[in-house]
């Protein structure tokens, strides 16, 4: 009996040893856990308020108004920052509208010149060919054109391939293969764009003299050009009324493009709508003039796009008078020698003009 009870309390004892050793560490850990502190979230804000705002929500709307910070690898003025969300604003009107109404101004420039052609027609030389020759343009004035149309045409195919390509050549000719046209693409649109510059300065300086608008012009539009009407031929002298617009739509959309191209070529250093916009603020314009290099060129992108895709429409109406749209037309930029009767439907005064320098100056 004694040897029993004996056994039974060494049982207890080692029982009480047990659970106390067992719950030791979860009353050290209660113990060891300090007392709420004045930098503890409290209501959920931030503690210490040690991001600068009092809530997430308002932390990351700060980041996406383009807040910065600083960083030790921090190496210009836009390393700081953790999101640019004017570069959300540029892609959606990129391949938003800027995109949509590019397609739609292709469409509509095609269209609208095939329904001329339908309704008018090739627009003949109605006298017949005289079987005489005038020239129309000397060689370098040509050599001028060529220069400055070629170009075009090849930076508007590349261009077209940046914008669209992507959307419609890879199922036809394969991802391999549009990649690789993509990137001689890039060079060919990069490098051609000076000799489009160069065209620019050669057709301004030959032609300018002669583009300068007069009341001639407003009687050539009065009259749609003898465009729409058979027999109406209006006096023009070297260059027509529509041609003037040609010309100056050329140059100066010529211009803005070479602009904007040269500030895509060499990125971040110009700011050029920035400067553009205190021009315009002067008028009492509200335009933003603190924008950042990178709002620069997403701006010069979008502007390129747009001045590039309303030039593709002008260039067309320009191609189609004068090649299938009117008889003789194509002469002019040729082989410089156009027909006489053509010459005198079409640009009569120049032809007197011609005509009496000949006559004042025959030996020459």
């Amino acid at each position: 009996m004694l040897s029993l009870m004996k056994t039974l309390t060494m049982l207890s004892a080692a029982f009480v040893l047990a659970v106390g050793v067992a719950s030791a560490p979860a009353s050290a850990q209660q113990s060891a856990t300090p007392a709420p502190g004045p930098e503890e979230a409290v209501g959920g804000a931030v503690p210490g308020s040690s991001l600068g705002v009092t809530s997430d929500t308002d932390f990351w709307r700060e980041i996406r108004r383009g807040a910065s910070g600083t960083t030790r690898q921090e190496q210009h003025e836009l390393g700081g920052i953790l999101i640019q969300s004017e570069g959300e604003n540029w892609r959606a009107v990129r391949n938003g509208p800027v995109s949509t109404y590019g397609v739609w101004i292709m469409i509509g420039i095609i269209g609208l010149l095939a329904l001329f052609f339908a309704l008018r027609g090739r627009i003949k030389i109605e006298h017949g060919h005289a079987g005489t020759t005038i020239e129309r343009f000397a060689t370098i004035e040509r050599v001028g054109h060529w220069l400055t149309a070629g170009s075009f045409i090849i930076l508007a195919i590349t261009g077209l391939n940046i914008l669209y390509g992507r959307y419609v050549l890879p199922p036809v000719i394969g991802k391999e293969a549009f990649a690789t046209m993509s990137a001689a693409f890039k060079f060919a649109h990069n490098w051609v764009a000076f000799a489009f510059m160069a065209g620019l300065v050669m057709i301004f300086f030959m032609w300018v003299a002669h583009n300068i608008p007069n009341k001639t012009d407003l009687a050539w539009f009065a009259k749609g050009g003898g465009l729409f009407s058979k027999g109406v031929h209006p006096p023009a002298k070297k260059f027509n009324g529509g041609q003037k617009i040609i010309f100056w739509a050329t140059i100066l959309g010529g211009a803005s493009l070479s602009l904007s191209g040269w500030a895509l070529l060499d990125p971040f250093t110009t700011t050029m709508f920035a400067d553009t916009f205190a021009l315009i603020n002067i008028f009492g314009a509200n335009l933003p003039t603190d924008l950042t290099l990178m709002e620069e060129q997403q701006l010069a992108q979008v502007w390129h796009t747009i001045v590039s895709m309303v030039m593709i429409a002008i260039i067309l109406a320009h191609i189609y008078i004068g090649s299938i749209g009117m008889e003789g037309a194509f002469d002019a930029m040729g082989s410089g020698q156009v027909d006489l009767n053509w010459a005198k439907e079409h640009h009569s005064l120049w032809v007197d003009e011609v005509v009496g320098e000949k006559s004042a100056h025959p030996a020459e």
